[in-house]
């Protein structure tokens, strides 16, 4: 598989124009046309670099380097942010505007030179498997880690769920109601709250609660299972739940238990899915309709 991967990796870059020393005949390297490209992108004013860097996952003086390349070119500038002089903030010059206009048209002409020697089922098939592939490539591009439950993406993701159980919910939803989960009950040694983060957006959580697993093997319990809308389908919530269920194991649990409502009809089906079995009920979650358990190991 490895292998399969490398030849892949060989085969598009040589077929994108990734090893020509001037990409797309602008006399300059694909780092810097995508770095001018993502500056300007969707009409934005500008981009911090920071978050510059996180997007592109490039290392810090490499960008450096490249945005004096630009600047040199008086293709953009590079200056304090309007709200925070401690932000460095790349903007398009006029100039920078229409290459950027200039390279979205060569880009155009590149794609349809790779659709056009094919015919139309070979296109349609291309297309899609290169669908298919972007989306792999980006579900293999998020990192799952420990977060305080306190953290700003963590706060992200808890208002997320619980705004999206307020739509789905016939009766909306109110955490007040519910069975409490402080924030004391996701920090270790109590539990544990995983974020999953694309970058620096935070894109899924989930938490797991050991009670007192660690000294009677009881159970622990699941407990915030959220994945943006636009990450599902990727494999991510089976990731969450085989890490959250890990953490369990790693903590003396040999059963984990989880609740949810039925309206939520494809985390049920994933738990179902991944060897859970539903049970009578084991608490008092008003919101709760179903209760499922597994054994781990």
């Amino acid at each position: 598989m490895v292998e399969r991967v490398r030849r892949f990796n060989r085969t598009v870059t040589q077929r994108v124009g990734a090893l020509d020393e001037a990409f797309l005949a602008r006399g300059r390297s694909l780092g810097q046309c995508r770095l001018l490209w993502e500056i300007g992108a969707d009409g934005r004013d500008g981009t911090d670099v920071r978050l510059l860097r996180t997007r592109l996952g490039l290392d810090s003086g490499y960008v450096s380097r490249m945005l004096r390349a630009l600047e040199a070119e008086k293709l953009v500038t590079v200056a304090p942010s309007d709200t925070d002089g401690r932000v460095r903030f790349a903007r398009l010059t006029d100039k920078g505007r229409a290459e950027h206009a200039e390279l979205n048209r060569r880009s155009d002409v590149a794609a349809a030179e790779i659709l056009a020697p094919l015919n139309d089922s070979q296109r349609t098939r291309l297309v899609a498997a290169m669908g298919e592939v972007e989306r792999l490539l980006v579900a293999s591009m998020v990192r799952v880690e420990e977060c305080d439950p306190r953290e700003p993406r963590a706060r992200f993701c808890l208002d997320s769920y619980f705004a999206e159980l307020a739509a789905r919910f016939d009766d909306g939803f109110d955490p007040a109601r519910g069975l409490p989960t402080t924030d004391d009950d996701m920090t270790p040694p109590a539990g544990v709250l995983l974020v999953a983060s694309l970058g620096d957006d935070p894109v899924g959580c989930g938490a797991v609660l050991f009670h007192d697993s660690g000294h009677d093997n009881g159970p622990a319990h699941l407990r915030r299972m959220w994945i943006a809308p636009a990450m599902r389908g990727l494999g991510l919530g089976r990731r969450l739940l085989a890490e959250l269920e890990g953490r369990a194991a790693a903590h003396g649990a040999t059963t984990v238990r989880l609740e949810t409502n039925g309206s939520l009809v494809e985390a049920i089906a994933m738990y179902r899915a991944t060897g859970y079995r539903e049970v009578d009920p084991f608490n008092a979650e008003s919101y709760a309709q179903h209760w499922f358990e597994k054994r781990l190991g």
